[in-house]
């Protein structure tokens, strides 16, 4: 320990599940406030956990906290399941929003707005849900690089039917395939994929009727995450593509981790009109840890 160094509260959350083990764990230092980057980067690969975040007070007077998200490998301008653990942790942790019912965070790409929303129609349990950002690159990608993530995927061409850009911040590739069982069977090539950069997203549709619409899977080995366990900002850049292409419909469920052993599940809605306007992105969180950290 260095003569700095002081106790901060922490806390450790389960996203995009209600019951813990079974989604994407997120460690949130809640006092990050003199933290160096050195310090958030070193803490970061220390956890070794696909995100851990960093609250500290807000620039942007209209925002009620700015988060920082690193990863092993580092740091993000955006993250999904980072966005909802650390709105639940800063709630939890006595932060009060300027405005009633929802949390303004401000990360690398600006402000995300963080809401309640119903769960079952009848008001009485909520889900914490964010507004997908808009996507910083989209459309078909070019051949060369559907050829990398052919190789990078294990895949022959006809097995993919879509390879498009949903970049909203960490730079993801949406690759679209035949099945839900297609996505399961899948067996990467970390390697090549890191070599070429490459952060993909996979997802195939499960028979309707369903309690999971679509299947997810997320490879990010480039930043330390071979493969992620549930993804919120990949979902969001998913949604945004397929509900926009009407290849999804407005409501949906995404089911995400069996190849990890986990059960994540991840509420996409799109609303058409008025102040909510949008793709919003909601799960449930578990708490999981909570006390001090001396860092």
């Amino acid at each position: 320990m260095t003569a700095a160094a002081q106790m901060r509260r922490y806390a450790v959350l389960d996203v995009f599940t209600a019951t813990p083990l079974l989604g994407n764990p997120l460690a949130v230092v809640i006092d990050a406030d003199g933290l160096s980057d050195a310090q958030m980067a070193a803490y970061a690969r220390w956890t070794n956990l696909s995100e851990t975040t960093f609250l500290l007070p807000p620039t942007d007077p209209s925002a009620d906290y700015r988060v920082r998200i690193f990863t092993p490998g580092g740091e993000l301008p955006f993250a999904g399941h980072p966005t909802l653990g650390s709105a639940q942790a800063w709630l939890d942790a006595g932060g009060v929003p300027q405005r009633a019912g929802e949390v303004v965070q401000e990360c690398g790409v600006g402000r995300v707005r963080v809401r309640r929303v119903d769960v079952n129609g009848a008001g009485a349990a909520t889900r914490l849900a964010f507004q997908a950002p808009p996507l910083r690159r989209s459309g078909p990608a070019d051949a060369e690089t559907v050829a990398q993530v052919l190789a990078a995927l294990r895949l022959a061409a006809p097995e993919v039917l879509q390879v498009e850009w949903i970049d909203n911040g960490p730079g993801w590739l949406g690759v679209r395939l035949a099945d839900a069982a297609a996505v399961r069977a899948l067996q990467p090539d970390f390697a090549t994929m890191a070599a070429a950069g490459l952060k993909i997203g996979v997802v195939g549709a499960w028979p309707a009727g369903g309690e999971v619409d679509v299947e997810v899977r997320a490879f990010v080995p480039e930043l330390g995450v071979p493969e992620d366990p549930v993804t919120g900002s990949l979902n969001a850049g998913l949604a945004q593509w397929l509900t926009g292409a009407g290849l999804l419909p407005a409501r949906y469920v995404a089911g995400q981790g069996h190849a990890l052993g986990r059960d994540g599940r991840v509420h996409v809605e799109r609303i058409a009109a008025g102040e909510n306007a949008g793709v919003w992105i909601a799960g449930d969180v578990a708490g999981c840890v909570s006390g001090t950290l001396r860092l």
